[in-house]
């Protein structure tokens, strides 16, 4: 699997969407690691923020135009995600920062991180609540612990909503930055279903254009912390185009 697949689609599970949304350790847990990797921190706010209008153009260039003109478009603010434009037909599109990956991913806290994604209607329902969950949590400074606590207790309480049938992303970007290593993009779509067998897609296969990974779980610890919760496997189908129709570097996933 090349270094793309490995750090983005395995370590994001996506926005998402590129893979676990739930393990992160806050500043404090980090300074107390020292500087072990070159983003062994999170860097001042600032440096996650972009524009307003660079950041909604990203954002709709991660699908084709048909889809993301009339899409919901959602930016960055300093305690979560902010919708800067309404849209009209149940898509939403917004751009990732790093932290949407695993707690022991060493690019977790990388500024450069920029991955436009546009989820589909079920997967605005049903993935889209708890990114933005994670993402707020991760703002306001939340412990480890505290995340996955608050996390468990939405989804046992329903806070949150079952994963829906269809729910799917692009990842058609041509302007994203997923990671330091290696292929800085790769123009992909993104799939959710509750299923562990990954070998029903011939998924992870040597040709196939097909790559999967765990949706809730980076690790056995959080394997643990989550367990009875219903497993969700994240398919990642590469494409040979971008967003706007150009051809897309290929992408050997094997």
């Amino acid at each position: 699997m090349s270094v793309l697949a490995k750090r983005w689609a395995f370590a994001k599970v996506a926005a998402w969407g590129a893979i676990s949304l739930l393990g992160m350790l806050d500043s404090r847990q980090w300074r107390a690691q020292g500087d072990e990797t070159p983003y062994s921190r999170m860097a001042p706010m600032e440096q996650y923020q972009m524009e307003r209008n660079a950041e909604v153009a990203l954002a709709r260039s991660a699908a084709p135009e048909a889809i993301t003109r009339d899409a919901t478009v959602l930016v960055l603010g300093p305690q979560g995600y902010v919708t800067a434009i309404q849209g009209k037909n149940g898509f939403v599109c917004m751009v990732a920062r790093g932290w949407v990956g695993g707690f022991d991913w060493p690019e977790f806290w990388n500024p450069k991180i920029r991955g436009a994604e546009c989820l589909n209607p079920p997967a605005v329902r049903s993935i889209l609540p708890l990114a933005k969950m994670r993402t707020t949590l991760v703002l306001a400074g939340r412990s480890q612990t505290e995340i996955i606590n608050g996390l468990r207790v939405a989804l046992k309480n329903g806070n949150v909503p079952k994963l829906e049938p269809g729910a799917m992303s692009y990842m058609m970007s041509k302007a994203s930055y997923l990671t330091d290593e290696g292929d800085h993009n790769g123009s992909h779509l993104m799939f959710y279903l509750p299923i562990s067998d990954t070998a029903i897609w011939g998924a992870d296969l040597p040709g196939s254009p097909v790559g999967s990974g765990p949706y809730w779980f980076s690790s056995e610890k959080m394997s643990q912390a989550f367990k009875g919760f219903p497993p969700i496997h994240i398919f990642v189908v590469y494409v040979p185009n971008w967003s706007d129709g150009t051809a897309a570097p290929l992408v050997h996933l094997h």
